[in-house]
């Protein structure tokens, strides 16, 4: 799984790091026994999706893919995006 910098400081500094899991809701389950707490940097109250926070298996956003039970094959690089706000 790709980290943000932004999400690092649960990580101890890692840009990359593992988690296991059939579901994004799965991996991200396994990803905060390993760096506690960064789930709620992603997920909500409700168990959705962060507004400001995209996550991609491969390509696919999983926005359009399932959201939290987007299905994570083994080997799937899942990538954390925050949201990047600008215009002019």
């Amino acid at each position: 799984m790709r980290v943000p910098t932004i999400l690092r400081t649960y990580t101890k500094g890692e840009a990359q790091v593992a988690a296991e899991g059939d579901t994004l809701a799965a991996v991200l389950d396994s990803l905060d026994e390993s760096c506690s707490g960064i789930k709620g940097r992603i997920v909500d109250e409700q168990n959705s999706l962060r507004r400001f926070v995209n996550v991609y298996v491969g390509n696919d956003d999983v926005r359009f893919a399932g959201g939290l039970q987007a299905p994570t094959p083994d080997g799937s690089t899942i990538s954390i995006i925050p949201a990047v706000a600008g215009g002019g």
